[in-house]
């Protein structure tokens, strides 16, 4: 019988420790700045990711910079926050990875490798950016980003080919090309980015689109730029689709606003567990089960036993809803008010995009871990009367032992996410009076209680952007 060392007993328990505590998800260990950001104190929240040792880690530097350019931009320091998503984008477009990457997150987890950002997550660095240079004054800069937009979509086509209506394109993001074009006087172009959102709310089941139904502005501006543009076949077809004539407005003499309303705060990832088993499937491959109606393919190189797999613990991230503080708005000024409309539902698209992948990112995982299972196995397997004098190999057991502790230790699901994300945003275009205007929100809770915000437009007979967080 083997006499275990009190040193190796003392391991084992520090382990347990270090086991625990890494069970702490990316949100619990950046709580600081998630509680500075959700009281929207956005200077604090930025020193605090400034300080965040965490963030701080090159495997975390998207993270941050994302982090951090939405803190400048919520701080009015525009010029500073597209610095920090120029450098995030510089990061995506290098691919932020490499075989070295790949192979930390095979031997360990994927928590370790360099955080590569959730694809709409990618969208709404565009959004932030060509606000960014609207309220520079460089409409020129935001027209630039306005056709990374199209660069973006055209990416997820190649990855997904439109298969089983996978998250390929943003019907937001194309409708933001469309106010951008408009804005400049590009109606043609304006006309052509409408469209094609039109089209992804039309592709959807219901013209819904992750969460969000076509809104009834795209399909009066979608119709007003087919006028302009001399369309008239097309804009009766619209008006066939929308059951709704177009009707030509008089434009206001001081312009209009269109208001982004970014509400509530995106969900939070947590770890969540789950046990397969590795088993011999009805043609003779290898197939994980959870002992339901779960299957998932054993993706390894070569043949692997199944004796020690009868049970895997894998982890797998899920995310968590934040309930929103506010539940409506709209919007006022003096002689005129006008509601909100959602134009993008992060909420939604989270849990739809995890989702969507679960199958490939758990045979990976599942792979990973029968691997490990399999080498532990083996170990201690060897070690039985393979010592001195027919005895058990001490050493060999040990290393078993110590394999089992650190794939213990090291499973670990990836939980993080760009937290700093509106959980919706909606949209609404107000006209307005040529010269000042105050311009009101009126924000209700769940409670009825309201809250306003005033803000003072100068009408310039133009088309002018704001938008405005409630983080919390």
């Amino acid at each position: 019988m083997i006499r275990i060392k009190p040193t190796f007993k003392a391991s084992i328990a520090f382990g347990l420790i270090l086991f625990l505590s890494s069970c702490a998800s990316y949100n619990d260990k950046i709580g600081t700045y998630y509680k500075q950001v959700r009281d929207g104190n956005y200077a604090d929240a930025g020193k605090e990711l400034d300080k965040n040792s965490l963030l701080q880690k090159p495997r975390n530097k998207l993270l941050f910079l994302m982090e951090r350019g939405k803190m400048s931009h919520l701080n009015g320091e525009y010029e500073a926050s597209n610095n920090y998503f120029n450098e995030a984008d510089g990061l995506l477009e290098k691919g932020n990875g490499g075989i070295g990457d790949v192979l930390v997150g095979t031997l360990v987890n994927p928590m370790t490798q360099n955080y590569k950002g959730e694809d709409f997550e990618k969208f709404m660095i565009h959004y932030y950016k060509a606000l960014n240079y609207l309220y520079l004054h460089q409409p020129d800069e935001a027209v630039v980003e306005t056709r990374r937009i199209t660069l973006q979509g055209q990416e997820q086509d190649d990855k997904f080919n439109n298969k089983d209506n996978r998250y390929s394109k943003d019907a937001f993001s194309l409708t933001l090309q469309g106010l951008i074009y408009e804005s400049t006087g590009d109606v043609n172009n304006a006309f052509i980015a409408y469209r094609n959102a039109v089209e992804v709310y039309q592709g959807a089941k219901d013209q819904t689109w992750y969460g969000t139904t076509m809104p009834q502005i795209l399909k009066e501006d979608v119709m007003r730029m087919a006028a302009k543009n001399g369309f008239m076949s097309e804009l009766s077809e619209f008006e066939e689709q929308f059951k709704k004539t177009y009707v030509a407005k008089t434009q206001n003499s001081g312009g209009e606003l269109i208001f982004f309303w970014e509400n509530g705060v995106v969900p939070v990832k947590q770890q969540e567990e789950f046990f397969f088993s590795l088993i011999k499937g009805s043609n003779g491959s290898l197939v994980f089960t959870n002992g339901g109606n779960v299957f998932i393919p054993y993706q390894g190189a070569g043949d692997i036993g199944l004796n020690g797999l009868s049970s895997l613990r894998a982890t797998y991230p899920k995310y968590v809803a934040q309930p929103a503080y506010y539940s409506t708005a709209t919007l006022s000024t003096t002689f005129d008010t006008v509601s909100f409309e959602k134009t993008e539902d992060i909420n939604t698209l989270a849990f739809k995009t995890l989702d969507q992948r679960f199958i490939k990112e758990m045979s990976k995982t599942l792979t990973r871990l029968a691997v490990k299972k399999s080498a532990e196995y083996m170990l201690k397997k060897s070690s039985k009367g393979s010592g001195k004098n027919g005895k058990d190999n001490t050493i060999l057991e040990g290393l078993g032992f110590g394999l089992q502790l650190y794939s213990l230790l090291s499973e670990k699901a990836d939980t993080r996410n760009w937290q700093s994300l509106p959980s919706v945003v909606n949209y609404a275009r107000i006209p307005l009076t040529f010269g000042e205007n105050t311009v009101t929100l009126h924000l209700r809770n769940r409670n009825g209680t309201e809250d306003l915000k005033k803000i003072q437009v100068i009408g310039n007979g133009k088309m002018q952007f704001y938008n405005y967080a409630t983080l919390k």
